[in-house]
């Protein structure tokens, strides 16, 4: 499939923010997958051509992929290009509360650090056994 001219548009990331660029980045790419707006088999730009697009170092935008592409979210194929992998519904239903999250927990002035902290509190709150092993250290 053709280039997507629209990605990533006008869209830079917040040098300002707390929340590392490559995760703005990854966030930001499954944003618009689960939206439709990277549809399965959208080529994303080269990792050098999006880099100098963003004002970012060429590593930001690589770890950005290599988390995405762990995550299933792309998958990469040598000189043919990071494409748009097909998604689940689950991961969108999810991509869409993680952002309604985000955006409440920002609202409210939390920092990422203890929104996270908040959601691994929430998902352990129900479940029987010990805590999750990704819930972060307090102290």
């Amino acid at each position: 499939m053709a280039g997507t001219p629209s990605f990533p548009g006008t869209w830079l990331p917040n040098t300002g923010s707390s929340v590392p660029l490559f995760e703005q980045l990854r966030l930001r790419i499954i944003q618009l997958a689960d939206d439709g707006t990277l549809p399965p088999g959208s080529r994303l730009p080269a990792v050098r051509n999006l880099a100098g697009q963003l004002g970012v170092a060429p590593h930001t935008v690589a770890r950005a992929y290599k988390e995405l592409e762990l995550a299933g979210v792309v998958a990469t194929h040598g000189r043919n290009g990071t494409l748009v992998s097909a998604r689940d519904s689950r991961q969108g239903v999810l991509s869409e509360a993680a952002a309604s999250y985000a955006a409440v927990a920002r609202e409210q002035g939390v920092s990422f650090a203890e929104a996270v902290r908040l959601l691994a509190a929430a998902y352990d709150a129900d479940q029987p056994g010990p805590p999750s092993r990704r819930q972060p250290a307090v102290g």
